[in-house]
């Protein structure tokens, strides 16, 4: 490895190894890879503790930093956790490969049979903050469809991620797979980043995996493709004709279950003919379970104890113990007001009126639309993907949780016998 201090010289040769290794991985066998991720599966259980104690280092480093619970509660690891990581490896293992699928398949008249199947990226960059399970998350995808990757985590994450990615190169080593299919940058420099954003001769995509401000810097500053994973700000409406077990049940989970994710609600919207009974009775149980309301004039007129929102409160990510919250007329008010604030991450609707519900579905352009479920399924693993490297947002190619199928493009086989063209 070459002096960690001259970060082009160091980042040009990691994607040159990733290159290298990518061109193997993409005719590897699914049960080289398989045998892979389980062998990655059984080395970060093996190393549970020596994972802990790096893990511990990072959150004293987070202390430091001032950190917000929910900030230290996203990188904190503990050993559920790490069964969390050890399961997602198993799931992903357990995917059927998309390496070579079919598509679709057809034969023209012409003579020609065409086949169009899936085909890995090759080189994915993935820049992601204080989570340390995505460096399993990601790398274990990235592999799954074949591609290397080169994983940056967060400075927050950096002892923690590096334990990981020892079990990971662990996997690759026993499947007899090149290690540099998964790179970790060894620096907190964040001069990595930048230089990552230009690397069009090694990197096919980049995938970002954070806040406005580090999504906001790739978005400017990146020549290669990237698979935008935007802010979570997470709209739940809460529909005249809602149930008020399933709302209250719905809204306190997708709150407060945790608030440091990207699917944790960030503003309740309320039917104003329900602001008295089912509205009140969810505020007050947010407010009770600790959470901060940020009101608008009528909610907090209404309910003592709730702070009046600003203008900064539509459209903001808390991802901490905090709200908004606003009455609308109906559920065209509620849709126009995700469309002015939203994200297009995801978006619930909390209502018996299926009349309702489609109207939301029909006419929300989010990733991700819900109907009377918690926000905080918005996740691959919970979407039978086995785990996710985030969110996409944007409309091109990948969108919604982004697993292994959606971490491969595609090709076209065409087979003829001495067909030529007229």
């Amino acid at each position: 490895m070459k002096d960690l201090d001259n970060i082009p010289s160091l980042m040009a040769e990691i994607g040159a190894r990733a290159r290298e290794a990518s061109h193997a991985l993409a005719f590897a066998t699914a049960e080289r890879k398989h045998a892979a991720l389980i062998a990655a599966a059984d080395a970060v259980w093996a190393a549970r503790a020596t994972i802990i104690e790096a893990n511990k280092k990072d959150l004293a480093y987070g202390a430091e930093k001032g950190l917000s619970n929910a900030m230290m509660d996203r990188l904190m690891l503990d050993e559920g956790r790490i069964q969390s990581i050890v399961d997602g490896l198993r799931a992903v293992a357990e995917q059927a490969d998309p390496v070579g699928e079919v598509i679709a398949e057809w034969n023209q008249p012409n003579g020609l049979h065409i086949q169009r199947v899936r085909t890995p990226l090759g080189v994915i960059g993935v820049i992601y903050e204080s989570r340390p399970n995505v460096t399993a998350d990601a790398g274990a995808l990235c592999l799954k469809a074949g591609n290397a990757v080169i994983l940056r985590g967060g400075s927050e994450s950096f002892h923690s991620s590096r334990a990981i990615h020892a079990c990971l190169v662990e996997g690759l080593k026993a499947a007899h797979l090149p290690e540099d299919a998964i790179q970790l940058v060894p620096t907190r420099d964040r001069a990595a980043v930048s230089e990552m954003l230009t690397m069009t001769d090694y990197i096919d995509v980049i995938v970002p995996r954070g806040g406005k401000g580090l999504v906001g810097l790739v978005q400017r500053e990146a020549r290669v493709p990237v698979f935008a994973h935007l802010e979570g700000i997470v709209h739940i409406y809460i529909d005249k004709e809602a149930d008020p077990e399933k709302a209250l049940k719905v809204v306190l989970n997708a709150k407060i279950r945790r608030t440091g994710i990207c699917g944790a609600a960030e503003c309740l919207l309320i039917h104003e003919d329900i602001l008295s009974t089912i509205g009140q009775g969810v505020i007050r149980a947010l407010m009770d379970a600790g959470v901060r309301v940020h009101a608008d004039n009528r909610l907090h007129n209404l309910i003592d104890g709730t702070e009046p929102a600003t203008d900064e409160d539509w459209g903001r990510e808390y991802l901490d113990m905090d709200i908004a919250a606003k009455v609308v007329t109906d559920v065209d008010d509620a849709i126009a007001h995700i469309r002015r604030y939203g994200s297009n991450h995801t978006d619930c609707i909390l209502t018996e009126d299926l009349a309702a519900r489609d109207r939301f579905f029909e006419r929300l352009d989010s990733a991700i639309l819900m109907h009377n479920a918690s926000t905080q399924f918005a996740d691959g693993g919970e979407f039978g993907m086995g785990a996710e490297i985030g969110i996409a947002t944007g409309k091109m190619h990948a969108r919604g949780p982004v697993g292994a199928a959606q971490l491969t493009s595609f090709k076209y086989l065409v087979t003829g016998d001495g067909t030529t063209r007229a």
